[in-house]
């Protein structure tokens, strides 16, 4: 939900830095692995209760998140390669810090934990569908034109997900209520994407046979 507001007042923030990471040879697609794994070292910091250590992996995993794919632009080197790479272990990423809260309290944590993972592969899965069937159709990407490929909106998007696992590493004793919660936005936005994606396409495919059942009619 508030991806679209606070992307554009990220992105210049981020010029100078990838300036100066073009100049020294390093590519987007390097910057993604490499936020990738200092995004997984979060889980053994969590699992052992290292609460600020865990916040330092995730807000490092997410300034290399921003700068791939402002390195990628930079350089004209985006492509449905390095677009597939990063989201794909972003999901990774997101569905790794929720475990290694889990991992360091099973008794109290698991069973909210199972919840708001369960709920990522529905907001996960809704936006990917999506993103496959509007690629077939072209359709375009007015807000987030920047992206590899069509970003669905939803009430719960990266921002709204960053700002709640910085919130767990700051009050890691309130992760149960607090992950609920956004399990229960998350199924939120689950809806939506379903109905809207449905609907969005069913009149995409209705606009596409239009002209072929003019055509019969006028035959006939």
């Amino acid at each position: 939900m508030l991806d679209k507001f606070i992307t554009p007042i990220i992105k210049p923030l981020l010029t100078p830095v990838v300036m100066l990471m073009h100049k020294r040879g390093i590519t987007a697609d390097q910057l993604t692995v490499i936020g990738f794994l200092v995004g997984l070292l979060a889980v053994p910091l969590l699992a052992f209760e290292m609460w600020y250590g865990a916040l330092v992996a995730i807000a490092l995993n997410r300034i290399l998140d921003g700068l791939d794919g402002a390195l990628a632009r930079y350089a004209n080197q985006s492509s449905s390669a390095g677009g597939f790479l990063d989201i794909t272990l972003d999901f990774l990423f997101y569905a790794a810090i929720p475990l290694g809260f889990i991992l360091a309290n099973p008794e109290q944590n698991a069973i909210a934990g199972s919840l708001l993972l369960a709920t990522f592969i529905g907001t996960g899965s809704s936006f990917l569908a999506f993103a496959i069937a509007a690629e077939k159709f072209k359709l375009e990407k007015p807000q987030f034109k920047y992206k590899s490929f069509y970003y669905l909106n939803g009430l719960t998007e990266g921002t709204e997900t960053i700002a709640l696992f910085i919130a767990f590493c700051i009050w890691p004793q309130h992760f149960a209520i607090m992950a609920s919660i956004f399990a229960i936005a998350c199924g939120i936005t689950i809806f939506t994407r379903i109905h809207g994606g449905y609907h969005t396409l069913k009149q995409q495919e209705a606009a596409e046979n239009m002209p072929s059942m003019c055509k019969f009619r006028g035959n006939k």
